[in-house]
């Protein structure tokens, strides 16, 4: 019995999600332990770096899961991406070192947010942006977001995964930048996240950027804690998990356009 580790990449379009749920739903995590259990002949539970709900999207989750697999590691890319769906594909397969956890071991994450800004939509795009049809302000946008770093109680913006847990996170960095062609990009990295918590600073720092709120306000809002004051919560679609660290070492792969931390658990979706 050996514990693999694999990158994978997934549109989240059509997936209801990454956690398994009730029977007839598509999930991310059915769909890879039913190509494994094809290739190896054995029945595996998949665990991930995150949960990521339904509709968002992924360029670099990391699993991993136990088995008595013999096939050498080098080609289990190769053979599990011949019985995966056309949205879902392994990047990258190792064997994971002693004590290795997807989830538990994971010192940092990276999640990107793409928004489209300009007056038509895309063709092209439409899975996976935003679209936001009147003028953002970006540098009212990065003063917000500023608000956010650091380590602080993000109550207002998310929920653990059971109550009475910590809603303490630790935010490294949120970037705002313009990307061209209309494109605002968001990436924010932190150690952890609550449920929804990236969605809601989005879906927040594009009513500053419509000039709906200030980022004093934003301030305000955070320093309450309560969920109920959360002023909007970003579509799924937007949303793409780009990179995992453990310990430093960064398990990626690149993004389509649009830290290390203490270990606090990821707690839910985003």
């Amino acid at each position: 019995m050996r514990r693999f580790r694999l990158t994978i990449e997934y549109d989240g379009t059509d997936f209801t999600g990454f956690q398994l749920q009730e029977a007839g739903l598509r999930t991310v995590q059915g769909a890879l332990e039913t190509a494994i259990a094809r290739v190896s002949g054995e029945t595996v539970r998949i665990h991930g770096a995150g949960r990521t709900d339904a509709g968002v999207h992924a360029t670099g989750q990391v699993v991993h899961f136990d088995a008595e697999w013999l096939i050498p590691v080098e080609k289990m890319a190769f053979a599990l991406n011949g019985e995966l769906p056309d949205d879902l594909k392994v990047r990258d397969a190792a064997v994971a070192e002693e004590g290795f956890h997807a989830r538990f071991s994971a010192t940092g994450r990276v999640y990107r947010y793409l928004i489209l800004n300009r007056k038509t939509p895309s063709a092209l795009l439409g899975r996976y942006t935003w679209h936001i049809r009147e003028p953002l302000d970006i540098a009212a946008m990065r003063a917000a977001a500023s608000e956010l770093v650091g380590t602080q109680d993000f109550a207002t913006f998310g929920q653990p995964d059971a109550p009475g847990k910590s809603t303490v996170r630790r935010m490294t960095n949120i970037v705002v930048e313009s990307r061209g062609r209309g494109c605002v990009q968001i990436t924010v990295q932190g150690n952890a996240f609550l449920r929804q918590q990236v969605r809601s600073f989005m879906g927040t720092l594009c009513l500053v950027g419509l000039g709906r709120l200030t980022p004093g306000e934003v301030a305000a809002i955070r320093d309450s804690r309560d969920r109920l004051r959360c002023p909007a919560v970003a579509p799924a679609k937007g949303l793409t998990l780009i990179r995992v660290d453990y310990d430093g070492v960064r398990i990626t792969r690149p993004g389509p356009p649009g830290g290390d931390g203490e270990r606090v658990r990821d707690d839910g979706n985003v």
